[in-house]
């Protein structure tokens, strides 16, 4: 187990690196504007189930090789990038049918398919990867054994971390949705801006600079 002031000081950490807007928190709006509260949520709690095989793979020591081989770290960045921009032009192609549900007050698809839209996101993130390789064997106590364990003990608390971050942005945007859902144009050119914007991270990630 890790020592507490060790747990204490990651926590501290990871909060600092969680509530700064990046590639999860822009995820997060875009699928909430799209798709309403609900929808955001389960993609929060996706994504968060999908960086859990993550934490268990760098806790194996997969992670260092993934994070060190420029062809692997290329190929799930790639893979990560084009679903998030599928998932954008779907939410453009959709909009009007998203506009008609949330004036509905109804899922426009099922539950299911919306947390494995957030899990494949999430365990496509090989940035996640390159966080965890780099910043969690610093908060091990490596006199203490068991380091696997501690690996993955810190990797769920960072998820657990983001997990509740995440919902309160879902929650802010799908706030602002509802108000936009008042409009079939509004609501509808809302879910295209959502779209709009997941295409705009796939692009940024998948042009992104190497691993480093």
């Amino acid at each position: 187990m890790v020592p507490l002031e060790n747990l204490l000081a990651f926590a501290a950490a990871a909060v600092v690196l969680i509530v700064i807007p990046g590639p999860s928190v822009l995820f997060t709006i875009g699928r909430s504007l799209a798709l309403g509260r609900l929808g955001g949520l389960l993609s929060v709690l996706g994504n968060a189930l999908g960086v859990v095989p993550l934490a268990a793979a760098v806790a194996l020591g997969v992670g260092a090789l993934v994070a060190q081989s420029v062809v692997l770290f290329t190929i799930i960045k790639i893979a990560g990038a084009l679903y998030l921009v599928y998932l954008g032009i779907q939410a453009i192609r959709h909009r009007h049918a998203s506009a008609a549900a949330a004036s509905a007050g109804v899922a426009p698809r099922s539950h299911w398919r919306q947390l494995l839209e957030g899990f494949v996101v999430g365990i496509t993130n090989p940035k996640t990867i390159a966080f965890f390789v780099a910043v969690l064997p610093q908060f091990v106590d490596f006199t203490a054994g068991m380091i696997p364990l501690q690996l993955f003990e810190l990797g769920l608390v960072f998820i657990v971390l983001a997990l509740i971050c995440d919902s309160i942005w879902a929650l802010a945007a799908s706030a602002a949705r509802s108000w936009f859902a008042r409009s079939p144009r509004r609501a509808s050119g809302l879910a295209a801006t959502g779209g709009v914007m997941m295409i705009g991270l796939g692009g940024v990630l998948a042009l992104s600079g190497n691993r480093h």
